[in-house]
């Protein structure tokens, strides 16, 4: 994109001038003159076309079009600002912006939900849970999760048997077949399956409903290692299956930059050191 040429002296003036409403203070601020400040805003409205300020006996009163510009030259020359003080102190750094599964999330970063567009929202990176196949994007396997019933220490005493759970309350997400996949796995008789529950789009969600003694939750019991510890969660019965797996995933058109790839190689080695 080529910029037409950019009158910064008189931005600069406009956008001084419009905070103090005032060319004198303004002035001050920018170590000038009041009549170059004034004759510098003036220039500027002329190259516009538009008056940018009314001028009063006792100040400066803003007009529409100075109000729709000033937004974008505060927040443009705070940025300039702080990336040259960041480049003179040496702490420039490239910042990356990451979307999470909510699970994910619990003990790492901020949430997104599993049907992200990452191109759309703007993510160098989005944590997923499946089977690490999306349109268009490149997939590190992080590590798996196994689902297991999961269920406050109350509801836990009356389980003695996975067929017990039949008769439960049981949550689950928006995957319709977690359920039966886990009776098949602990030899419940398909027969005396169902496919009823209470559903919920996150599984925070599903664990929260737990924790109120809600009902039996399927969910990774890694994910929710501090609830295990604590006392206030029981996984009943040891039986697990896995539907997938957590993945950093990124688009495939964009090449990683620096900062995208140490992001990449410390997610890595994280979840190596954990597995260990």
């Amino acid at each position: 994109m080529v910029r037409q040429f950019l009158p910064l002296n008189g931005l600069r003036a406009f956008e001084a001038s419009a905070r103090h409403l005032s060319f004198t203070r303004a002035a001050i601020e920018l170590c000038v003159t009041q009549a170059a400040v004034s004759q510098q805003v003036k220039s500027l409205e002329k190259r516009l076309g538009a008056a940018l300020f009314q001028r009063l006996p006792r100040g400066l009163k803003i007009t529409a079009e100075g109000e729709a510009l000033l937004p974008t030259l505060t927040n443009s020359f705070d940025q300039m600002a702080i990336t040259l003080d960041r480049i003179e102190a040496g702490q420039v750094r490239e910042l990356l912006f990451l979307g999470v599964v909510g699970t994910f999330a619990v003990g790492w970063f901020s949430t997104n939900n599993n049907r992200v567009d990452m191109a759309a929202e703007g993510l160098d990176f989005a944590i997923r849970f499946g089977s690490g196949s999306w349109h268009g994007t490149e997939a590190l396997r992080l590590f798996e999760a196994p689902l297991s019933p999961l269920c406050t220490p109350k509801l836990a005493e009356r389980l003695r048997s996975p067929a017990d759970l039949v008769e439960a309350t049981l949550l689950r997400s928006y995957r319709a077949d977690e359920w039966s996949t886990w009776f098949a796995a602990a030899n419940v008789p398909p027969a005396a399956q169902i496919n009823a529950g209470i559903v919920f789009d996150s599984s925070l969600a599903m664990m929260e409903a737990a924790l109120q003694g809600l009902g039996i939750a399927l969910a990774p019991p890694s994910m929710f290692s501090r609830h295990l510890s604590s006392g206030a969660i029981r996984q009943p019965f040891p039986t697990t299956i896995s539907l997938g797996s957590y993945w950093l995933t990124r688009l495939q058109s964009r090449p990683p930059t620096a900062a995208m790839l140490a992001f990449s190689d410390w997610m890595t080695s994280q979840m190596s050191s954990a597995s260990q």
